[in-house]
């Protein structure tokens, strides 16, 4: 029996799994359900995620990642093992080689403690890559000739953003500005204008559902319930489109400037081909409406989207995968 190498994107709001000669055969929250006397496992991916805000004293749903960091080493461990276990990535007499992805600047420490969280699961070998450049491979782009790519991958904790040439990092950036904080920017424009309070679920639905950050570009109305802060009681009002721009706006601009500086360092040779080739957004965060007309119109450049933001990153392992030579030199 041999063992099957491995993918992951291991991501604050999502975790995927590729399996080499499968493709992705694993797509759920990052959100572990325990019991909080026992500390004892109740619910995984999914499940516990439906748990979120609706669970009794005794039981808590945690999210043990944060800004693309473990957060709680414990609990990670175990979601990974459940998860690999769940896609019988580690069957009695096989240990997989596993690929795994982090932000581009984290710390040693960080990458460490990713790094020894996949070796406890079981696995042979570690390997760590960053994730815009899988996400850039995953996207469809040569990143192995000696000219310039841009991407912008717009994750649930973090936004990393790169220049990559000759199948490595000419520069980058990464921001703990992403999806997570687009959800507690609508939670705090909504408490604050209409003294209302509503939950992460809420405000991630009010995102996909009539969330733009480009003004007056979509016109989507939409009823909220919440629980009024002023009688307490469950109450419902309608938000537009053009408030939720409004109140992502701070943060959305935060990560046209950060694209902004990474441009500015970037070497003018490599400049003039992403103005030929244009960037790539990736991510959850790239499907967002009118995000990519804002950042074309503000960088000067052409601005896509990926064909499948959400699972660039995870198809990107699969790519590497299958040269997984190349990683391990």
């Amino acid at each position: 029996m041999f063992a099957k190498d491995i993918g992951i994107d291991l991501g604050t709001a999502n975790v995927l799994i590729y399996i080499k000669g499968q493709g992705i055969v694993l797509n759920e929250p990052s959100v572990v359900a325990i019991d909080a006397e026992t500390k004892r496992p109740l619910a995984y991916g999914k499940e516990a995620r439906d748990m979120l805000g609706r669970t009794p004293g005794d039981v808590k749903a945690i999210r043990p990642m944060k800004d693309g960091v473990i957060a709680d080493f414990e609990v990670t461990e175990m979601m990974l093992n459940h998860f690999i276990r769940k896609v019988n990535g580690k069957s009695f007499f096989s240990r997989p080689r596993i690929l795994i992805c982090c932000p581009s600047d984290i710390t040693g420490v960080e990458r460490n403690a990713i790094k020894e969280a996949a070796e406890r699961t079981g696995a042979r070998k570690v390997f760590l890559e960053v994730e815009p450049k899988v996400a850039a491979v995953g996207a469809g782009m040569d990143i192995s000739k000696p000219s310039g790519n841009m991407v912008i991958d717009v994750g649930g904790g973090t936004t990393d953003i790169a220049v990559l040439s000759l199948g490595g990092i000419v520069n980058s950036s990464s921001i703990k500005v992403a999806g997570n904080v687009f959800d507690s920017d609508i939670i705090k424009y909504i408490k604050d204008k209409y003294k209302l309070l509503i939950g992460d679920r809420t405000a991630e639905d009010i995102k996909l559902s009539i969330g733009s950050v480009f003004p007056d570009a979509k016109d989507e109305k939409m009823d909220v319930r919440g629980r009024d802060l002023v009688t307490g009681l469950p109450h419902t009002i309608t938000l537009c489109s053009n408030e939720i721009e409004e109140a992502l706006r701070e943060s959305v601009y935060m990560i046209i400037n950060t694209a902004k500086n990474v441009l500015e360092q970037t070497p003018p040779e490599l400049s003039a081909d992403i103005i030929d080739k244009g960037i790539v957004v990736t991510g959850g965060g790239a499907m967002i409406y009118g995000f990519d007309e804002l950042l074309a119109h503000e960088l000067k450049v052409p601005v896509f989207i990926a064909e499948s933001p959400l699972t660039c990153v995870a198809e990107g392992t699969g790519v590497l995968l299958d040269n997984i030579h190349l990683l391990e030199k």
